[in-house]
């Protein structure tokens, strides 16, 4: 601590990153990367933004890359909002649109970011315990909220709820905004962006860090109605008007524009999951269903800390949460085939 600190500093309990480890012939499983690697053509466009005019500022609506993603989800260009990964989008949302005098309402087990966001805006927040089976309840939901945030698949579960759902969740609550966190909805799952269209309070979130294998870019995007737009617009240009540069605009772009390596490399993932949940469950595991890069899965004769540390010792890294009702699982990423191979043998020298 430090006499200099603001006062809200010490109150804070930073989000922990999953482990980025410098081992030499490691199997890295822990922090759900795309392992195929992003598309050729965007590379391609990253490299001609390189030797492009990077002494000039980049364009601060990001309107290219906008007008991509509007084409991709056939939604018009003002809908949509860029920013430094999904994260970033999701910090000007809980600013914009999420932060009420009624509490904001998501679920007890999900993405970490969300508790982090509520004390560092001093956003009142209700946690939803999930059902005994980690699915949500949507009935849980109608209780007095001043905004509800559900991610979609939900992580570090995997699980998904069918769009009907979700939609039945927005109609529901047409005072209230709705934020979708769909990072994972490529994977599986059916996304909500359409129903933006219908529904002028949801807000539906997506990253390029999963499904174009973009992780190292930071590129996240956000769609809804125009409002809700203008909404995360004035907080990012009171906060940074070039989230995103030259490179990081024009290698997005190329990536949302190249569906053919989109649905090439989610297909392998997807093919592999399926691969791993079957080999797990073969060596008595209990897998949750996934509609993510990752399953989340324990054994009822291992602990989750002994089977996490058993593998980095086999130089298998995946990931562990020391939380209550979730000590015991491990979320695994789904990596190449010979990766999920090299998981597979060495839980079976484990158990």
């Amino acid at each position: 601590m430090s006499k200099f600190w603001s006062p809200i500093v010490a109150t804070l309990k930073p989000y922990i990153a999953g482990e980025q480890p410098r081992i030499q012939n490691l199997t890295k499983l822990n922090t759900n990367e795309n392992p195929y690697g992003p598309s050729p053509k965007a590379i391609a466009a990253m490299q001609a933004a390189v030797t492009g005019s990077l002494k000039l500022y980049p364009d601060p609506s990001a309107l290219a890359l906008r007008q991509s993603i509007a084409r991709f989800h056939g939604v018009e260009a003002d809908e949509v909002f860029v920013g430094n990964g999904s994260d970033e989008v999701l910090a000007h949302a809980f600013v914009a649109l999420l932060k009420h005098e009624k509490p904001l309402l998501y679920p007890d087990i999900t993405y970490s970011f969300y508790p982090t966001y509520c004390r560092l805006f001093g956003i009142e927040s209700v946690e939803i315990p999930l059902k005994d089976d980690f699915t949500v309840d949507l009935a849980d939901y109608a209780r007095p909220a001043g905004a509800i945030i559900l991610p979609n698949p939900n992580a570090p579960t995997g699980i998904g709820l069918p769009l009907a759902a979700i939609e039945k969740l927005v109609a529901e609550h047409p005072d209230l905004p709705v934020v979708i966190d769909e990072a994972y909805i490529d994977f599986g799952g059916e996304s909500a962006i359409p129903l933006t269209r219908k529904y002028d309070n949801l807000l539906v979130i997506h990253t390029l860090s999963k499904s174009r294998s973009l992780a190292g870019l930071r590129v996240g995007y956000a769609v809804g109605q125009r409002p809700l737009i203008d909404a995360l617009e004035r907080v990012k240009d009171s906060f940074n008007s070039y989230p995103l540069d030259r490179v990081a605009q024009a290698g997005a772009a190329a990536a949302i524009d190249d569906r053919e390596w989109f649905d090439l490399t989610r297909g392998k993932v997807i093919e592999q999951r399926e691969r791993v949940t079957g080999a797990l469950r073969q060596r008595g595991f209990e897998v949750l269903p996934s509609q993510a890069n990752f399953v989340f899965a324990r054994h009822p004769d291992h602990g989750g800390e002994a089977l996490a540390k058993g593998l980095r010792e086999r130089a298998v890294l995946v990931r562990h949460f020391a939380k209550p009702r979730i000590s015991d699982f491990l979320r695994i990423t789904i990596g190449t085939a010979e990766e999920c191979d090299r998981l597979v043998a060495a839980l079976e020298e484990i158990v």
